[in-house]
């Protein structure tokens, strides 16, 4: 005894120290990735306040000017005309995936297993089915509405990450998107995984083929800024060396019209990132999510009432403009960053002094030196206060997290958004009269994660279990029996009781005997009929104890039973699939034989 309990305590300070070690390593990947991007946000903002004050001398743009500018300089029609397929020619040779539009089921599945094989689609078929896509999303709404009454469920996938296999593994298990199996993908399709753009083309592609039917939501990661840290660029510039920068050109228009997020049923909120305490699904509805290319900056409009140069010069001005125009640490919440202001302050104003020069001429002179011009005051930019108030909405829904304390507080970790706590869901809820907020961006250990109270009414708690089980059975009569943590305004904690559901090892054992009156009746003699067939005492019925069973209880009636029969009605008891029977799923299959008996033996209706 005394040797058992010793390796039982060196056993559990093993496993602890397995969880501590894996808990630390979390933490310490969680706080590289969160820096990472904060580096990003501040790198970002380094070169936007170049972009902002300097500009090519020749008329030809580079490559920083065309990912940080923000002017379009085609309309939509025009658009269409400079990303035209029709002139790349797919040779002979090519022994990829072939697709033809309008799309067939065909088609996807053809290019799914393309994928899987390793294959790449043709550039050109790349571009036209990119174009289609770009059509159909500027149709459809920044909210979209989705209706459980014609599903029997709806499944949500939080960020893939370029990481294809994972996509296929959720199309095994749950099968392909269609009008029986709807889908929403909440955000992050590509970036860090090696295999973005094929997953962007198959969830484009069941987009086309399913528009009612698959629902793509924008994460922080559809930003052509964070793409060039975070690897989809460079995947894409190497899988495509020629149409590669038409490509992304192209991604770029697609990520800005991507909607915002999904409503089902007026119930659940499905987006990206979160809220703040300024979220207004109202204001989001109505904005135009197009003109936020990158939510890493406020929108600028072009030819607004110019900024005169001296305040553009002048890094510490009070106006109202440059209250609104300095960079923020955490973008929508956070302190303006002092570092660069200080530095332009240093540089410019001291040179000039020790110069002779005014500080514009010694900023002009610079500018001479580098090969660059000073902007026109027709070219400077100014940004609207609407247009700063939508932006803010669109950053604290891709890029804010919660917290367990109340309030709402810059997300200084991250870099941008916001930390908002259970009084800020519970109103946002409130205010647009639903009932679940549900979101991703963030990775949990065990996979997912309840916070901010979940807290259920038990009429609710019934109508769910109901509609998951599908047993037909009175869940209020049973809810005191099933739920021991229901609180005193007669409300239930979801997360606590599904923790409690949790099986670690199988039950071999009654539990709830009571329980088992009130839903089996002669569970005494069909106890007794599972122990027989139990040979072996282990409180699981084998298939081979079942198949033993059933040969020797067919001989003795004298009745021809195939094994294959017999091995279908074993695993047709077998709810979880594990290869045993135990005894609540003996009885149950009993219960639900006996239930549709009973249906089909009753008088028919007088109807």
């Amino acid at each position: 005894m005394r040797a058992a309990l010793l390796i039982q305590r060196w056993y559990r300070q093993y496993v602890a120290r397995l969880e501590m070690r894996r808990r630390c390593t979390w933490n310490v990947f969680q706080s590289i990735e969160y820096s990472g991007q904060q580096d990003h946000i501040k790198l970002y903002n380094f070169f936007s306040y170049l972009m902002d004050h300097f500009s090519s001398a020749n008329s030809q743009r580079n490559l920083v000017s065309q990912m940080f500018g923000e002017s379009d300089l085609f309309q939509d029609a025009e658009w269409e005309r400079h990303f035209c397929y029709k002139d790349i020619e797919v040779p002979d040779v090519y022994a990829g995936p072939h697709l033809s539009f309008p799309l067939t089921i065909s088609n996807v599945t053809e290019l799914v297993d393309a994928f899987k094989n390793k294959q790449k689609l043709h550039a050109r078929y790349v571009l036209q089915l990119l174009g289609k896509t770009w059509t159909l999303l500027r149709l459809m709404p920044n909210i979209s509405h989705v209706c459980t009454c014609k599903h029997k469920e709806i499944t949500i996938c939080g960020d893939l990450h370029g990481h294809l296999e994972d996509l296929l593994l959720i199309f095994y298990k749950n099968g392909f998107p269609s009008a029986e199996t709807p889908y929403v993908f909440n955000g992050d399709f590509v970036d860090r995984g090696k295999e973005s753009i094929e997953i962007l083309l198959v969830l484009f592609a069941f987009l086309l083929l399913y528009p009612h039917d698959v629902h793509l939501n924008r994460g922080n990661h559809e930003d052509h800024i964070v793409n060039l840290r975070y690897g989809f660029t460079k995947e894409v510039l190497g899988k495509y060396q020629v149409h590669g920068k038409m490509i992304l050109k192209l991604l770029q228009k697609i990520f800005s019209w991507l909607p915002l997020a999904t409503v089902i049923d007026q119930k659940v909120l499905i987006l990206h990132g979160g809220i703040s305490d300024k979220t207004d699904l109202n204001v989001i509805a109505k904005l135009d999510r197009h003109r936020f290319v990158s939510a890493l900056r406020p929108l600028k409009r072009r030819g607004a009432s110019a900024r005169p140069k001296e305040a553009a010069l002048e890094p510490d001005g009070d106006d109202e403009f440059s209250s609104v125009r300095r960079r923020v640490q955490s973008l929508t919440h956070g302190a303006p960053v002092r570092l660069r202001q200080e530095l332009q302050r240093h540089s410019v104003h001291s040179e000039s002094g020790r110069t002779g020069r005014s500080v514009e001429e010694e900023l002009r002179e610079r500018r001479r030196l580098a090969g660059l011009s000073l902007l026109s005051e027709s070219d400077c930019a100014e940004v609207l206060e609407a247009d700063a108030d939508d932006w803010k909405q669109i950053v604290d829904v891709l890029w804010s997290d919660p917290m367990s304390q109340n309030g709402c507080v810059p997300n200084e970790v991250r870099g941008g958004g916001c930390y908002w706590g259970p009084d800020v869901t519970q109103e946002v809820l409130d205010r647009h009269k639903l009932q679940l907020l549900i979101r991703s961006h963030e990775c949990k250990q065990e996979g997912y994660e309840f916070c901010h109270n979940g807290l259920i009414s038990l009429k609710h708690w019934a109508v769910a279990v109901e509609k998951v089980l599908r047993l037909g059975l009175p869940w209020r009569v049973l809810r005191s029996q099933l739920v021991s943590g229901s609180t005193q305004d007669g409300t239930l904690n979801y997360h606590d009781w599904v923790n409690q559901l949790s099986v670690i090892q199988p039950n071999t054992e009654i539990a709830n005997t009571s329980l088992l009156e009130t839903l089996y009746k002669h569970h005494s003699n069909l106890e007794s009929i599972f122990r027989m067939i139990d040979t072996d005492h282990s409180g699981l019925i084998s298939f081979e104890e079942f198949h033993q069973t059933w040969k020797l209880l067919s001989s003795h009636l004298q009745t021809d039973i195939s094994d294959k029969a017999i091995s279908d009605l074993a695993e047709s008891i077998d709810f979880n699939k594990d290869g045993s029977i135990d005894i609540n799923e003996f009885m149950e299959a009993f219960r639900l034989v006996e239930h549709s008996r009973a249906e089909m033996e009753a008088p028919p209706s007088p109807d």
